[in-house]
């Protein structure tokens, strides 16, 4: 009896179908993607909504299959062309983080500079220049948006208030923010307030920013050490501050169909 390579979806109780083979040896749940199309009356409902790869444990039956069957694929170029119709839909991309920069900070003194409440000197920083790097492929970005100032007015036959809050935009120091557009919305609420009958308007304006930054974070570590020479106790710091980019190439469609179909074939022999 063949194991096949199919496309399902999960049952109706949002599980994987018991015919699919998911033991190690195996594959499931590979390069799922959404059966409806926009714009038209879904042809497959929650939780049967979304389409996956995998490896049945038996070819289907001729005279019916089950409602989370979709379909076969009996050879490694259909596979291929439906994993890349899938990727090129979903605009598939390999991403790698790589380290592009590097830089210490060493600071060395008496272990008794670290712990002055108020700081008289006796320490030396020694800086690193920063060492620096490009990956393969392009450097990724992510678009966003959020909501960065909200402005609420209430107005009253005695008089108006206003209150605004602001939330700026937050990115790592080593990204590049591009892209930036803001755009508003106004809501009206008016109320009676309880106490004086008198009406309450309340205007809210909120503003959402849309924006694009590169895919850039850095991080830091410290370490520690201590020497002792003729009782006297010297502490050196290392603060190693480390850059790290996500590069995007282009997704290699005919190599994951390769790794698909040797586990299938594997799992036949």
């Amino acid at each position: 009896m063949a194991q096949p390579i199919v496309k399902y979806t999960l049952n109706k109780k949002g599980q994987t179908p018991e015919w699919i083979n998911t033991s190690d040896s195996s594959f499931a749940g590979q390069h799922a993607i959404t059966g409806n199309k926009t714009g038209y009356i879904p042809r497959y409902e929650s939780p049967q909504d979304t389409i996956f790869l995998g490896i049945a444990s038996g070819d289907p039956d001729p005279d019916g299959t089950p409602d989370d069957y979709v379909g076969i694929l009996t050879t490694k170029d259909l596979l291929q062309t439906y994993i890349t119709e899938t990727g090129s839909t979903l605009q598939y991309k390999t991403s790698t983080e790589t380290v592009t920069g590097v830089q210490t900070s060493v600071t060395t003194g008496l272990s008794t500079a670290w712990g002055q409440t108020e700081y008289s000197g006796g320490l030396s920083t020694t800086t690193s220049t920063k060492y620096t790097a490009s990956g393969v492929g392009t450097v990724a970005t992510i678009s966003t948006s959020q909501v960065t100032k909200v402005v609420v007015a209430t107005d009253t036959t005695t008089g108006s208030s206003d209150a605004t809050t602001d939330t700026p935009i937050v990115i790592d120091a080593a990204s590049t923010l591009s892209g930036v557009s803001t755009s508003s919305s106004v809501g009206v609420v008016t109320t009676t307030e309880p106490t004086t009958g008198l009406a309450v308007t309340t205007t809210t304006t909120t503003y959402t920013t849309s924006y694009t930054y590169t895919d850039v974070s850095t991080s830091s570590s410290t370490s520690t050490s201590e020497t002792t020479t003729d009782g006297v106790t010297t502490r050196t710091d290392t603060v190693t501050s480390t850059e790290t980019t996500n590069y995007e190439t282009s997704y290699d469609y005919a190599t994951e169909a390769t790794r698909l179909w040797d586990i299938y074939t594997a799992l036949n022999s």
